[in-house]
């Protein structure tokens, strides 16, 4: 049924809770911004705005999607190019049709009242309205999961770095001062630093990456390297002997880098567009895609 068929309990009552769940989305971004500037988070105030300008592009899209449809679906383009490229044989997607006609017919529930266009005979539509829908929802779920990713990152990292405040507080102490004063050792190989990396697993490469793919699962940051790297960034960038609190500083960093992570830059964007059309049955486009960031 069309709108002026359907009963203004129901049409009143979905969008009063899509206006609600949209104000309190708005209402909670801006409360979680005003604690940020509370807390001088500026790294991650900055990294919220980018969020926010994510969600309207993807607005602008929705948009877009939804009024040009038809315009598009109207492009008639000759079936001999319509079927060039295609992701999955015509075969099986004519099969895979004929078999879950009952479950993709959901799918035209989505279509406004109006009939879908259609094209003269030896043509096909350039991208149909149920394709743009798909693109729709494909393009959706890519950008919350690049949020997602992008949050979780956040996350582990904070929660590493919590062990790091013990070993940050423990060097005021004087016990601190005597174990690790530079006069003690003669030689680099005394140091619990250079002992841990010179072991027989680190001399052979085999070995060294097998040892580093997993140690990101557990320790990836030993006491003696936080140590050793707190020592190197004080002796170059401050005075000997400074009272410095390297994990702040870390965690600083990282914020400052999340900033520029959470934010899908028109690279991003442009790989995607690269990725489907890249996409064609035979190619293997999935398998050089996940090849590639192992091979960086």
């Amino acid at each position: 049924r069309n709108l002026e068929q359907t009963s203004t309990w129901a049409v009143a009552g979905v969008c009063a809770i899509i206006i609600l769940i949209s104000l309190a989305l708005e209402k909670g971004l801006h409360k979680l911004g005003e604690w940020m500037t509370e807390r001088h988070k500026k790294a991650l105030h900055e990294a919220l705005d980018k969020i926010k300008d994510e969600l309207m592009i993807l607005g602008f899209i929705s948009l877009i999607l939804v009024f040009s449809q038809y315009y598009i679906a109207s492009i008639c383009i000759p079936e001999s190019v319509g079927n060039t490229m295609l992701p999955c044989s015509l075969s099986s997607a004519v099969n895979t049709h004929a078999v879950h006609r009952r479950l993709l017919s959901y799918e035209r529930r989505f279509l406004a009242a109006a009939s879908e266009p259609t094209c003269p005979q030896g043509q096909v539509p350039l991208v149909s309205v149920d394709g743009l829908h798909q693109i729709h929802i494909l393009i959706f779920f890519l950008a919350v999961l690049h949020l997602t990713y992008s949050a979780l990152t956040m996350l582990f990292g904070r929660l590493k770095m919590k062990g790091w405040k013990q070993w940050e507080q423990e060097t005021g102490s004087n016990d601190y001062e005597f174990s690790n004063d530079p006069s003690r050792f003669r030689l680099s190989h005394e140091t619990s630093f250079v002992r841990a990396h010179t072991s027989f697993w680190t001399r052979i490469p085999v070995f060294f990456y097998i040892g580093c793919f997993f140690r990101q699962f557990f320790r990836s940051v030993s006491k003696a390297d936080y140590v050793t790297l707190r020592n190197g960034f004080i002796a170059v960038h401050l005075a000997p002997g400074s009272k410095f609190d390297f994990q702040k500083y870390i965690q600083r960093s990282l914020e400052d880098d999340y900033k520029t992570v959470v934010g899908v830059s028109p690279v991003l964007w442009g790989a995607f567009v690269v990725f489907l059309l890249l996409n064609v049955k035979g190619w293997k486009a999935l398998f050089w895609a996940s090849l590639l960031p192992l091979v960086v």
